[in-house]
């Protein structure tokens, strides 16, 4: 699909504020100047007496002098004669008209500053000059709710530049009090208009992706098809609460639709599969340098309660079974339980919860879950309980009540959106670890921990080609490189870098920590995780011929051209 043609955004920085301006004060403005000019002619006109008493009037240019400094209150003086009485009172009659025209037009010019219309689009008028100064990449974020915030502090500890849209005053607000370390222009207005979108950067060249992340799926699903008509070439990541929304994103081509309904219940079956599994990817796809987070307990074998309203309960029970568990689920609406009226007692009694091993509560306030989470722990103290937080705002509470797996969907959507970002090739390894067994994630996470330390580490590709790694073309054309040669420390090549090899991929194969005797051919990838010092060492040994020779093979060379060739 061909990309249709974009309006170029900076025509559009004459913005409306200064045809508002004129539009509001043109009567003040109108009235000050009648003021003048009658003051004026009315000056030059009235005649007054030189010293010798003989008449003399004004020219106009002096009566314009004379009324310039006296309406401005500047009262300057420098006239040769003193006014007669008419001209003193024709000057204290304008004083008191120019005062009246003065205070309409300050006030009308402080009734115009503090319109709503005026004031927006001032902001419109200094986002587009923002925008437009930009010349590194930046991401375009739509929606700045709970989700959309999260994944901007990463990406701005990360040094990734971007731009916020969003229709509520407060959201865009918050962009600046965040105090983010690059400028970070943001727009009040509806994604949904599609000048708008522009003008947010949708045409800017250095726009490198769009993220949709609002919490409404029409608004997402207009900017998935307004990016794929108007810059197909840009990926989409979007967020979506329906399947049937989710598959008409995908219909245009959005590179990842990230579901929260979903994810709960993903989330749940990998750590049903295995705690260190669900342990390692959640560190992966924090922002780099993010404490590894504590190991949860898996819960035992049983049936499970889920207390649960509209979808989320739908999509929980279904994940639960499809893993073969016994799922008694309980709907509730409102505060209400539908399975038979009651209170608090009565869920625990309809859920049958004394019997079960698990407990969720999973429903679209936080106020029931909490209630039911202290329901469900009174009938069962031994039971897993699981909790669904729908608001940031009430993390506290939750830490407070206590629960064994408690999921905020903003903060799993920010996750897994920022790995996409961050580095697309970590997708094709993670969904392959809840597969490997708890024994496999325990080895990778104490390798990582040894090599990288406790927070999240720095991941990267490296690809085996002449454009990333000339100094090992003649190496991987006689036969390949060892993958431990490679990971040796270009100072001392007894020691290895700190990196933790993720997976490989060859054509269409995937291969998972591959072992260090593996032999890398041209055009191989490498997903690694390590430190940044080590990532420069490894650049410098891809790239430096004599520190190639000298990691791969021990042998010291010149780094002078001419005794290579001597050599």
């Amino acid at each position: 699909m061909s990309p249709s043609p974009l309006p170029d955004f900076r025509s559009e920085i004459a913005s409306p504020a200064v045809f508002l301006v004129l539009r509001r004060m043109r009567t003040p403005l109108i009235v000050l100047i009648l003021i003048f000019a009658v003051s004026v002619l009315g000056l030059s006109l009235i005649p007054g007496q030189d010293a010798s008493g003989q008449p003399h009037r004004l020219g106009l240019f002096d009566a314009f002098y004379f009324m310039s400094y006296t309406a401005t209150t500047i009262g300057f003086g420098e006239l040769p004669y003193a006014f007669s009485a008419a001209q003193r009172m024709w000057v204290t009659l304008s004083i008191f008209l120019s005062v009246i025209g003065w205070a309409y037009a300050i006030g009308s010019l402080l009734s115009l500053m503090r319109d709503r219309g005026f004031r927006r689009a001032l902001a419109r008028r200094s986002f587009i000059r923002s925008v437009s100064r930009i010349t590194e990449p930046f991401l375009l974020l739509v929606g700045y709710g709970n989700a959309s915030r999260m994944l901007a502090r990463s990406l701005d500890d990360m040094g990734r530049r971007f731009v916020v849209i969003d229709r509520q005053d407060s959201r865009v607000s918050a962009v600046e009090l965040d105090s983010y370390r690059a400028d970070t222009p943001a727009l009040l207005g509806d994604a949904r208009d599609t000048g708008l979108l522009v003008l947010a950067g949708l045409g800017h060249r250095t726009c490198e992706g769009v993220v949709a992340l609002s919490g409404d799926d029409e608004t997402n699903l207009d900017v998935v098809v307004t990016t794929s008509l108007l810059r197909p070439d840009l990926p989409v990541i979007a967020r979506s609460n329906s399947r049937a929304v989710g598959d008409r994103m995908r219909a245009f081509d959005a590179q990842e639709v990230v579901n929260p309904l979903d994810r709960f219940g993903d989330h749940l079956r990998i750590l049903l599969r295995s705690a260190a599994a669900y342990q390692l990817m959640i560190w992966l796809t924090s922002a780099p340098g993010t404490e590894m987070p504590v190991r949860g307990e898996r819960p035992r074998k049983g049936r499970w309660v889920v207390c649960g309203s509209g979808q989320f309960g739908e999509e929980l029970s279904a994940d639960l079974r499809a893993e073969g568990l016994d799922v008694t689920v309980v709907h509730v609406s409102g505060g209400r339980v539908l399975a038979g009226e009651g209170d608090s007692a009565h869920v625990v009694e309809s859920g049958h919860v004394a019997d079960a091993v698990a407990f969720v509560a999973a429903t679209e306030s936080d106020t029931t879950n909490l209630w039911l989470i202290d329901a469900g722990r009174a009938a069962n103290p031994d039971a897993f309980i699981v909790a669904l937080q729908n608001r940031r705002a009430n993390a506290s509470l939750y830490a407070a009540i206590g629960v064994d797996f408690g999921l905020f969907p903003a903060e799993v959507i920010a996750h897994e959106t920022l790995a996409r970002l961050a580095n697309p090739v970590l997708m094709r390894f993670l969904p392959q670890v809840p597969h490997q067994g708890d024994d496999w994630a325990c080895a990778l996470l104490d390798r990582l921990v040894e090599r990288c330390g406790m927070g999240t580490p720095d991941m990267w590709v490296i690809r085996l080609d002449d454009a990333s790694g000339p100094a090992l073309r003649p190496r991987l054309d006689e036969g390949g490189v060892r993958l431990d040669d490679l990971l040796r420390s270009p100072s001392d090549r007894d020691d290895v870098l700190d990196i933790v090899p993720l997976l490989l991929i060859r054509g269409g194969e995937h291969v998972l920590t591959p072992s260090g005797e593996t032999l890398l051919n041209a055009g191989d990838q490498l997903l690694l995780a390590g430190r940044l010092h080590a990532r420069a060492a490894l650049d410098l040994t891809m790239s430096d011929v004599p520190t190639a020779s000298y990691v791969l093979d021990g042998r010291r060379l010149s780094s002078s051209w001419l005794w290579q060739r001597l050599g």
